[in-house]
């Protein structure tokens, strides 16, 4: 099996700290993203859109990247991101939201760079 055929089936949480914490890492996956992301409640896009407010608000700034992606991937727009943090800057602090908008800016930035096939 190649390296890419493996990374392909371990999981984010497995890979940033599955050897460590292998058990925060399979709650990770079978409890937050395998039944509570899962759960018919809410939508993906609503879900993150949630986490994304909550994240900006209480300043996380090393999960942002990834549930910006996530958002990204689930249907939010860009700028509907750049508008909830916008929105944010008066109710979670201005701080935060300048903090979320560079972190933004440097997803955008990578996705755009993924975006783009090199030769």
């Amino acid at each position: 099996m190649s390296e890419d055929a493996e990374d392909a089936t371990v999981s984010r949480a497995q890979r940033m700290f599955g050897t460590l914490a292998p058990k925060l890492a399979s709650l990770t996956d079978e409890v937050l993203f395998g039944d509570v992301w899962e759960r018919p409640g809410l939508s993906p896009r609503d879900r993150s859109l949630i986490t994304v407010a909550a994240l900006v608000a209480l300043c996380r700034e090393n999960q942002m990247p990834g549930h910006f992606s996530r958002a990204l991937d689930n249907g939010v727009q860009q700028d509907e991101l750049v508008e909830i943090i916008t929105h944010l800057a008066f109710y979670a602090g201005w701080p935060n939201a300048v903090t979320a908008i560079a972190t933004l800016t440097t997803v955008l930035e990578q996705e755009n760079d993924a975006a783009i096939p090199t030769s």
